[in-house]
């Protein structure tokens, strides 16, 4: 049997935010920055990847703007 903590976890992953171009990481743990955010968007567009934090906070607050919901 194997046990996990024998292999290293992997080192997060990084990415350039595909609106602003900002680099950052992304840990594929499943801890990443962005499962601390309130805002759940749905997944990014065709050609799209993760964005960072401001633009995700951005792109949250268009949204709610959008929907007529309040932040």
């Amino acid at each position: 049997m194997t046990i996990a903590k024998d292999f290293p976890l992997p080192e997060p992953r990084r990415l350039a935010c595909s609106r602003c171009g900002t680099e950052f990481g992304c840990d594929l743990s499943g801890k990443c920055w962005c499962a601390e955010e309130t805002a759940r968007l749905p997944m990014p567009v065709k050609g799209e990847d993760c964005l960072c934090r401001e633009c995700l906070r951005k792109a949250a607050a268009e949204v709610r703007s959008s929907d007529g919901a309040q932040a």
